[in-house]
């Protein structure tokens, strides 16, 4: 994983997303993650992460529809794992935790994403983000939105 050393809600976001990954990979809820053993690079677990990792994972529908609307050329199950998980969590926290900030939330998931993902990440990540949060300013409903498209789609 990451050589950096994180702190503060930083460090849940990690905790979260290495969550959300573990859980991902094992075909496994992130409720029946934290029953059971798993594995952080920093612990213990910030109740922050846990907050997040199981509300992104409660929201994972929704939020694919988001992505798969707001991403161009990327289809979300061809998208890289961590990039992937990073945008669910960083969507998560946009559209149901008022009390930070978008903009902030968009530079710490930049950052989890160059620790974390390729090289092509950083710029990924902030664009497709960047694309909602643009959304949501003009006080859209990128849920409906999505889903009204996700239904097009079929």
């Amino acid at each position: 994983m990451s050589a950096r050393k994180f702190m503060g809600r930083t460090l849940a976001r990690s905790q979260a997303l290495q969550i959300l990954f573990q859980a991902e990979a094992t075909e496994r809820s992130v409720a029946d993650v934290l029953n059971g053993p798993f594995a952080l690079s920093e612990g213990p677990l910030d109740d922050y992460a846990r907050q997040l990792a199981l509300g992104t994972d409660e929201q994972r529908h929704d939020l694919d529809a988001v992505i798969g609307w707001a991403s161009t050329n990327w289809s979300v199950s061809r998208m890289p794992s961590v990039d992937r998980n990073l945008l669910r969590l960083a969507l998560f926290e946009m559209l149901d935790v008022e009390e930070v900030a978008i903009a902030v939330t968009i530079d710490e998931t930049v950052e989890l994403a160059k620790a974390y993902g390729t090289d092509e990440s950083p710029r990924f990540v902030n664009g497709l983000l960047g694309r909602v949060a643009s959304s949501l300013e003009e006080e859209e409903d990128v849920v409906q939105i999505a889903r009204k498209a996700h239904v097009e789609e079929e």
